[in-house]
C-alpha cells in the first residue's frame, strides 16, 4: 500500500520540480502541506496531479494567477474527480481557443513583418488587420483589445 503523505523531496523528485518552486507554490496558494510529528512539511499524493496541472498550463502560457483561480474551484481536502477537472477546463477553453487563434495568426503572418520590427508598416495583419486604425498615424497603434471589443470597435472610440 502506498503511503498518504509524500515528503517536499518526494513531490520534487516525482514531478521534476525544485524544491524551492514547490514552495513558490505554495505561497502563492497552488497547494498545500501539512506539518507531520517531526515538523517536516508533507503533501498529500493528489498534490502530484496539481502540480502536473500547474506544469501543463504554465506551458501553455496560462498565468499563475488564472491557474491559482482555477484549482480553487478543486476540493482541497480530497482528491479531485472527473467532474472536478471537467469543470476546472471549462474555465480555461474560451481563454486557449483564443490564445490558439491569436498564435495561429502569428505563426501564419509573421513572414509578413520580416524587417518592420516596430510592426509600423501601413497595413499589419497582426495589430491592425484592415489597416482600421490607419487615420491615427503610423506604427503601433493598440497593443491589446480588451476581451470582446474588435478593432473596429477600438478605431471608432
Amino acid at each position: 500500500m502506498s503511503q498518504k503523505y509524500l515528503t517536499v523531496g518526494q513531490v520534487a523528485q516525482r514531478s521534476g520540480l525544485a524544491v524551492s518552486t514547490l514552495h513558490f507554490y505554495e505561497r502563492k496558494g497552488l497547494i498545500a502541506s501539512t506539518r507531520n510529528a517531526a515538523n517536516h512539511r508533507v503533501y498529500q499524493r493528489s498534490v502530484l496531479r496539481r502540480v502536473s496541472v500547474i506544469k501543463v498550463a504554465q506551458g501553455a502560457g496560462v498565468p499563475l494567477a488564472e491557474i491559482a483561480r482555477a484549482l480553487s474551484n478543486l476540493p482541497s481536502q480530497s482528491v479531485p474527480d472527473s467532474d472536478d477537472w471537467a469543470r476546472m477546463s471549462e474555465i480555461w477553453h474560451d481563454d486557449l481557443t483564443r490564445r490558439i487563434e491569436t498564435l495561429t495568426a502569428l505563426r501564419d503572418k509573421m513572414a509578413l513583418c520580416i524587417g518592420c520590427g516596430c510592426l509600423s508598416v501601413k497595413r499589419c495583419p497582426l495589430m491592425n488587420a484592415d489597416d482600421h486604425l490607419a487615420a491615427q498615424g503610423p506604427g503601433a497603434r493598440l497593443l491589446a483589445l480588451p476581451p470582446g471589443q474588435t478593432a473596429q470597435e477600438a478605431a471608432g472610440s
